[in-house]
């Protein structure tokens, strides 16, 4: 019998990887069953358990490449690093606009599926801590919430700003408008639906969502 290779097994689960992430784009990924994944990637049903035992463990490897492959991280650690050269309301501006671009740009790909695997932990908790539960990747928005909430902190303590609120509350503030803008475009765009029949469009949302974290750290627009 032949040796496997490394290079053809990482093949084999790249392929079903690819396949689970084609189809969790065409439907919910509560929906998304064991027998899309075999049907999509062309493999039988021993091929696919041959290299993963559940369809969780597929769900896993998705959300890694996921992260892997859309990382803003390095962009905003280069905006970061010149916190002593501009004012933290141009690093707010900045920030949303990454932010608002990126939504824009992965709003039928990424965010939606972030946007059903947020669903997903509301109906299934254990599960997704079990799909979660061995990355331990920092994510996106991880590293910018801790980044921020550093920032703030430091111009505070200079007393550059005078916060509105306390810090902590302006970061779950922020957490929770960002969920508010994500679940509204994805709904507006993957599923046709949203409140009043608005069109909501990402950057121009973001343009509001940074006015109103530069008042809430004391500043001006």
């Amino acid at each position: 019998m032949p040796k496997v290779t490394d290079e053809y097994v990482k093949n084999k689960r790249k392929r079903i990887v690819d396949a689970c992430y084609a189809v969790c784009l065409r439907k919910p990924i509560q929906m998304v069953t064991m027998t899309d994944v075999i049907e999509e990637s062309g493999l039988s049903q021993g091929g696919i358990y041959r290299f993963y035992s559940d369809l969780d463990e597929i769900l896993r490897d998705v959300i890694r490449e996921m992260r892997h492959s859309f990382n803003i991280m390095e962009e905003t650690d280069r905006l970061f690093s010149k916190a002593e050269e501009i004012s933290i309301n141009d690093i707010v501006y900045a920030i949303c606009d990454i932010l608002g671009r990126t939504m824009e740009e992965q709003l039928m790909t990424v965010q939606k599926l972030n946007f059903d695997l947020s669903v997903l932990a509301i109906n299934e908790p254990q599960r997704v801590a079990k799909i979660l539960g061995s990355i331990h990747e920092e994510g996106n928005l991880e590293h910018l919430t801790k980044l921020m909430g550093s920032l703030i902190e430091r111009e505070c303590q200079k007393g550059n700003i005078k916060p509105k609120a306390d810090p902590v509350e302006i970061m779950q503030y922020a957490a929770s408008v960002y969920s508010g803008i994500e679940m509204n475009c994805i709904i507006n765009a993957c599923y046709n639906q949203g409140s009043m029949k608005i069109k909501y469009e990402p950057r121009k949302l973001f343009d509001v969502y940074a006015k109103a974290m530069i008042m809430l750290m004391g500043g001006e627009i």
